[in-house]
């Protein structure tokens, strides 16, 4: 059985990351060239953006946004928690985290099971690549340390659903396989693209760890799958930056959410939980958008707060619709599209506060 190798900045109560370290590999590429090599037909997974570093007024606000979301990411944890712990034998369940967005929230519903339900939950973090599918590798490594694991996969958020669908599809080729089942219902935060089933709102709002990368992800970049690097039946492959120790907020971030547990606890009891039903509305939003701008590729169309955040983090943006109605989440995308002279357009139509287009070459 293949071992992960040690990384990442939480403690190891907290998470294991299921991943081979590729901290020696130069993997990192300008925005520029990377988005030549993707729209050029390179998978994006084959290499690494260049770790985004705040400026001064960036890291600021990300601490003001902390400050004043802080509640409501601990609500929907809450109401998340509850909804997974009506779903599942609890005896039997392990939260798998998809890296690297699910990751911090998959450890704060952990220490909210812990704490509310008085489970100790394992958890993992593991990756999964859009067209490429989930690290079959650390599912084997899962069931070999669960046996009969209940597993419940976990993000951040929804965008158009593209993962929700790599999911489905990564489960449903395992069970045909395997005799060990997997359940390809995710649960996220927020699902403005109504494509999962657990959800803490479907409202898109602000979860302050959209607004970094590795640095409030446990100093771990993106999840890489390079056959250069990599063999075949290895687990997928990311980066340990130490080297961002110094500035690494990933914990403080926990801690901060992890504060407001108690404060919430009414909130989370009388919340009505809604039926997941999933309709993709997203993906009709996506589809207006594209005639609209006329966009021959649904790929260059990332809706949502997080994945606009991406798009201006680590892609070459074209420029960025808001929708006003959400204008009190969208400091930190509007500081960036400033930052970065990008474009932004106010656009009504949608159920997403945002969405960064992004530029075809």
């Amino acid at each position: 059985m293949k071992q992960p190798d040690q990384m990442g900045s939480y403690v190891a109560e907290d998470v294991t990351f299921l991943l081979r370290d590729l901290s020696n590999a130069a993997l990192e590429i300008t925005n520029d060239k990377r988005e030549q090599l993707i729209q050029a037909g390179t998978h994006y997974s084959e290499m690494l953006p260049v770790e985004y570093q705040p400026t001064t007024a960036y890291m600021k606000l990300f601490y003001n946004t902390l400050e004043s979301h802080a509640e409501r990411v601990a609500v929907a944890i809450g109401v998340v928690a509850r909804q997974i712990a009506d779903r599942h034998d609890v005896e039997r369940l392990v939260l798998v985290s998809l890296a690297r967005a699910g990751t911090p929230v998959g450890i704060l519903l952990k220490r909210y099971l812990y704490i509310y339900h008085h489970i100790n939950i394992p958890h993992y973090s593991i990756s999964i690549i859009r067209g490429k599918g989930i690290d079959e590798t650390a599912i084997r490594y899962i069931f070999a340390q669960h046996p009969q694991a209940s597993i419940q996969f976990i993000d951040g958020w929804t965008g158009k659903g593209a993962i929700t669908q790599e999911l489905l599809a990564s489960c449903n080729k395992w069970n045909a396989r395997y005799e060990d089942k997997l359940d390809a219902a995710l649960a996220v935060l927020a699902d403005p693209g109504h494509c999962a089933t657990i959800f803490g709102t479907r409202t898109d709002f602000l979860i302050p760890s959209a607004c970094l990368n590795a640095t409030v992800s446990g100093l771990v970049s993106r999840t890489v799958l390079n056959t250069n690097l990599l063999a075949a039946d290895d687990f997928h492959g990311a980066k340990y930056y130490v080297e961002l120790q110094d500035v690494d907020v990933s914990n403080f971030y926990l801690n901060r959410i992890t504060a407001y547990f108690e404060k919430v606890q009414q909130a989370v009891q009388q919340h009505t939980l809604e039926q997941g039903t999933i309709t993709w509305q997203g993906m009709q939003d996506i589809q207006k958008i594209q005639q609209t701008f006329e966009i021959h590729n649904s790929h260059f169309i990332k809706p949502g707060i997080g994945e606009t955040t991406r798009v201006l983090l680590r892609r070459v943006p074209w420029k960025i619709l808001i929708n006003p109605q959400y204008i009190n989440e969208l400091q930190p995308i509007l500081l960036l599209a400033k930052e970065r002279d990008i474009e932004v357009e106010e656009y009504v139509d949608m159920a997403y506060a945002c969405c960064g287009l992004i530029k075809e070459l």
